[in-house]
């Protein structure tokens, strides 16, 4: 019994804190926007100029979309890496919690799979190829290209960015490969990219926000 109102009492404080926490989930909303804003205007200049030829452009045509490998390693990549980053107690948690941050991150999903892949995966590689380097090495800066981008992440905390980086780094090469084996086409890599940016994004930012991420594991 007596034992009854301290734990209230830490409950009631302890769901203050969430929700102040909670408040601090602005900063999270602010990046998507930009996100969205940034690389979805890309996207809306592109279909409405030419919307057959930008769907055409990404693989998502018959005959285009891909090989069957492609595809299956996609699937791999997917369930590894999510599985990977719900090691992180944010992630795991925000990973399939329907609310509007998740609505907002698949919005924010569909712009960064489209315009990162078109970008690390088409531009880099295609323009690697076309200067006369092996496969090898147009998956390595696509994926070091990949990986340098997510440094921002340590703008907060250097951990984070370190951490962003080589696991981003991984990420890129994986879908470079997917890249290559799906003859070049974009879809995979961008049903992919999608997948693990919607599960996993709204957790890795709170996380971040929470100055949470060390180099390979969540500070304590």
């Amino acid at each position: 019994m007596p034992d009854t109102i301290p734990s209230l009492g830490r409950d009631r404080a302890r769901g203050v804190s969430l929700k102040g926490k909670a408040m601090n989930h602005k900063p999270i909303y602010l990046i998507f926007a930009i996100l969205i804003s940034t690389m979805g205007s890309f996207i809306a200049i592109n279909v409405l100029s030419n919307y057959s030829g930008f769907i055409r452009y990404l693989g998502f045509t018959n005959g285009g979309a891909g090989t069957q490998s492609s595809w299956c390693l996609a699937l791999i990549v997917v369930v590894l890496y999510c599985y990977s980053a719900s090691g992180i107690s944010d992630v795991k948690r925000y990973m399939f919690k329907a609310d509007l941050l998740k609505f907002v991150a698949v919005i924010a999903a569909v712009c960064a799979g489209i315009v990162e892949e078109i970008v690390f995966r088409k531009w880099v590689m295609d323009y690697a190829e076309s200067e006369g380097f092996s496969v090898f090495f147009q998956i390595f800066f696509s994926g070091l290209a990949f990986g340098l981008l997510h440094l921002m992440w340590g703008l907060k905390n250097i951990k984070a960015g370190i951490n962003a980086a080589l696991s981003t780094f991984i990420l890129g090469l994986t879908l470079g490969i997917v890249y290559w084996v799906g003859d070049r086409s974009l879809a995979p890599c961008i049903v992919a990219h999608f997948f693990i940016t919607a599960l996993i994004e709204p957790g890795l930012l709170i996380s971040a926000n929470r100055d949470k991420l060390g180099y390979w594991s969540e500070r304590n």
